[in-house]
């Protein structure tokens, strides 16, 4: 389960109690930070916590900050320097190097709109989309919160601030959605600064794992862990069953002819080729071709197997653009020294989430700068 499920549905066991909570929010890093803008935990009146906002180090602190916005139902903004190594509040010499700010927002569950509500309706889009909340460094002044959230067509849903500035939030968000990035923006309105996160969402990836086989069982159980979107597709109904596949996987029985029938591909659609038939995954690649969006599509076995599978395609007359075929990474997987099945279920997740992000997969020790791209950390600085 992804952490924001985990969130919302602890949410909604809570506003059934009557139970009352504070949504925390980090609203902006500066530096290095174990968990960056975006991070959540909601936290109940008894002091239980779904969610977190670092590696364990301000959850204590964040605790008694909560139960504080809790007794004022005032939100709050709790600045958090991590650079500080004598910092009691903290704790024990973190170095991390990172100044946290993290807002926290007492949930008026009478409120259409309150923080998790937006969540919730964010969760359940297919679609990118973002969401906003406004808050002020300056911790004196009022802190908004999340106010609404903006949808791919640039439609908007919550609770409108003044109109200058959400027109302001809405170019930004647009250029989030294009750009699938964070945005931080600082507006100067009558000489008083204010301050907008503007989160992109990406719906969870939709892995498609093309046969059921005891590898494929491993392989599922681990994405699941990363809150992926399962669907197994297998000919066996001795293999492709809900006893072998529990969980969320949705599980199809299917000629490989038919795979595509039931499913839709899009953009965070990635499909594995497992099914230890070859004729099977040859039939399945052949209608994957025809599907531009699909960023990934893995084989496994060895070079010869995709050799002989492009060469039977080129002779029954496929035409294999190298745009296609950039697209398909087989043998499947990162060069890791995998040898059993959930290593080599580890390869494929994390050249997948590799592909997915535009990232290399090198060695982080090899990078001369930040873990992080700090560069969209940045206040986009406006005046009005």
């Amino acid at each position: 389960m992804r952490e924001m499920d985990a969130i919302i549905a602890a949410y909604e066991l809570l506003k059934k109690a009557g139970t009352s909570s504070v949504l925390a929010t980090v609203v902006h890093v500066e530096g290095s930070s174990y968990r960056r803008a975006g991070a959540r935990m909601l936290i109940d009146e008894f002091g239980n916590i779904t969610g977190a906002i670092s590696g364990g180090c301000l959850e204590g602190d964040a605790l008694r900050k909560a139960l504080l916005a809790m007794h004022r139902q005032k939100n709050n903004l709790v600045t958090y320097d991590t650079s500080d190594e004598d910092d009691a509040v903290i704790g024990a010499q973190l170095g991390c190097n990172g100044i946290i700010q993290v807002l926290f927002e007492p949930l008026d569950y009478q409120k259409k709109h309150n923080p998790c509500e937006l969540l919730k309706a964010l969760i359940k889009q297919k679609d990118p989309a973002a969401i906003a909340v406004q808050f002020n460094l300056d911790r004196s002044k009022e802190q908004p919160g999340t106010l609404f959230m903006i949808y791919k067509n640039l439609k908007l849903e919550g609770e409108m601030p003044n109109k200058d500035i959400a027109d302001i939030i809405l170019k930004e968000a647009q250029i989030s959605l294009e750009d699938k990035t964070n945005r931080f923006i600082e507006v100067s309105l009558e000489g008083v600064n204010q301050h907008v996160f503007i989160q992109n969402f990406e719906p969870p990836v939709n892995l498609v794992i093309i046969g059921a086989g005891n590898d494929a069982q491993i392989l599922s159980r681990q994405a699941q862990l990363l809150g992926w979107d399962l669907t197994i597709i297998d000919g066996r109904p001795t293999h492709a069953n809900n006893e072998r596949f529990t969980g969320t996987c949705q599980v199809i029985i299917s000629k490989p002819e038919e795979t595509l029938k039931n499913i839709e591909p899009n953009k965070r659609s990635c499909f594995v080729l497992m099914s230890h038939n070859y004729n099977y995954d040859l039939a399945v690649l052949k209608l994957l071709l025809a599907y531009d969006d699909i960023p990934y599509i893995g084989i496994l076995g060895p070079k010869k197997k995709y050799q002989r599978m492009l060469d039977e395609l080129k002779v029954e007359g496929f035409e294999l653009k190298p745009e296609n075929l950039d697209r398909i990474y087989a043998p499947i997987g990162l060069e890791i020294g995998a040898e059993t099945p959930a290593e080599i279920g580890l390869s494929i997740l994390a050249e997948i989430q590799a592909v997915l992000t535009g990232n290399t997969a090198g060695h982080l020790r090899k990078k001369s700068g930040p873990i992080h791209n700090t560069k969209e950390d940045n206040f986009t600085k406006i005046r009005l």
